[in-house]
C-alpha cells in the first residue's frame, strides 16, 4: 500500500464502466425515490408509477407492457 493509498478515500467513487451501468444506476435511483414517495402517500406514488409505465409503452412502441405481461407471466408460473 502506498502513502496515496492511505490518504484518498475512494469508496464513494461510482463511475459507470458503460451506458447499460449508467442506466441500471439511475433505474435504482428512480425506484428508491418511487420508494420514498410511497412512504408518505402511496396514492400519489401509484400515479407516478402509472404515468413512468405509461412513458415507457410509448417510447417503446407498446413492447414495455407487453415485457410486463411476459415477465408476470413466467413469475405465475413459477409460484404455481
Amino acid at each position: 500500500m502506498t502513502t496515496t493509498d492511505l490518504l484518498v478515500d475512494d469508496a464513494d467513487i461510482d463511475v459507470p464502466i458503460d451506458d447499460r451501468d449508467e442506466g441500471e444506476r439511475r433505474a435504482l435511483k428512480l425506484a428508491d425515490l418511487l420508494r420514498r414517495v410511497a412512504v408518505h402517500n402511496p396514492a400519489y406514488a401509484q400515479v407516478l408509477l402509472d404515468e413512468l409505465v405509461e412513458s415507457l409503452d410509448q417510447a417503446t412502441d407498446g413492447k414495455f407492457r407487453d415485457y410486463v405481461e411476459a415477465v408476470n407471466r413466467g413469475l405465475g408460473a413459477h409460484t404455481q
